[in-house]
């Protein structure tokens, strides 16, 4: 692939680039940074309002740094994948003790949570060192440029197509296409400006690239979490800080299993994970179970951190609740 569709992408990309809230002029290292931890798995839109409350609550690296873990997740709530809430406390904290981000992706790599693709991102468009960033959109764009059926030797091929002095620029350019125009189904490949050099559109089959990966079956799992009422509010209990949700806020509960509980529950909430699916069974009881805890107003329940898998069987409890009985 020679340089003209490269340049014909860049010249799209500065009359088209989507205006978003971290794409400051010039780059701002902690927004940037944030944002590709934000984006990872959750989409633009999702992400542009936390993106504002997380910024306008701590403008600064050292101000993130510097709040407690539990307002930091609290924050992040609702936003799913909390591993990388975890990993972002980490990394601010990381670059607070040193003074600001490294300049260059072998320094970001150093730094805790940081994976492959956000060093890249970072370095490329925050201090414009040529890394090659590739995520799932860039990779869809040169598998379909390249006419590449696997997505990790398309991200490969793509790395080599980074025009140099413009990896930044050229990173967010794919993103954008890959986002507005060659999505994954239905590209509207005939207002794509690289259309003329796309081996995918000219097979006539571009939603054949990259190849469909093969879904495996999810297993699934059972747990029980525990309604405790106390008038107007709800015992809540903050999680093991290591493991899935780990530090969020939840209902008091037992670990989660591949066997049913035997217990009556008032409510279920089915939520799916990335790796399984899980029934969680609300279970009323008259005292909170022993360990730490707070009792949560229920009015205020939006400002407890909860992630969505407890919101959401919260909001089950509180509907079966106020569903009238039948009498016996």
């Amino acid at each position: 692939m020679d340089a003209t569709a490269a340049n014909l992408l860049l010249e799209h990309h500065r009359r088209h680039a989507r205006d978003l809230p971290w794409r400051m002029t010039p780059r701002d290292p902690y927004r940037t940074w944030l944002s590709e931890v934000m984006l990872q798995q959750t989409t633009v839109a999702t992400v542009t309002p936390r993106f504002l409350r997380f910024v306008e609550r701590w403008p600064t690296v050292e101000a993130l740094a510097a709040a407690a873990d539990e307002e930091i997740l609290g924050e992040w709530a609702g936003l799913g994948y909390y591993a990388r809430a975890r990993n972002l406390i980490a990394c601010a904290r990381a670059v607070a003790a040193r003074g600001g981000f490294p300049a260059t992706e072998a320094g970001l790599r150093e730094l805790p949570g940081l994976g492959a693709y956000t060093a890249a991102a970072v370095a490329a468009i925050a201090f414009g060192e040529d890394a090659a960033a590739i995520d799932t959109n860039v990779e869809r764009v040169a598998a379909r440029v390249f006419a590449i059926g696997d997505r990790k030797a398309a991200g490969e091929a793509a790395k080599g197509w980074f025009p140099p002095g413009h990896h930044g620029d050229f990173a967010e350019a794919l993103m954008d296409l890959g986002s507005s125009l060659c999505r994954p189904k239905v590209p509207n490949c005939a207002a794509c400006p690289i259309n003329a050099h796309c081996r995918a559109w000219a097979l006539g089959c571009p939603e054949a690239f990259p190849h469909p990966k093969v879904k495996k079956e999810r297993p699934h799992r059972f747990g029980v979490a525990w309604w405790a009422r106390r008038r107007d509010e709800v015992w809540l209990v903050r999680r093991p800080a290591r493991g899935l949700l780990g530090g969020m806020a939840a209902l008091p509960g037992e670990e989660w299993c591949e066997e049913r509980p035997s217990v009556n529950p008032i409510a279920i909430h089915r939520h799916g994970f990335t790796h399984f699916t899980l029934d969680l069974m609300v279970v009323p009881c008259a005292e909170p179970p022993p360990g730490e805890g707070w009792w949560q107003p229920v009015a205020a329940l939006g400002q407890a951190g909860l992630p969505t898998l407890y919101r959401r069987a919260i909001e089950a409890a509180l509907g079966a609740e106020r569903e009238p009985r039948l009498a016996a």
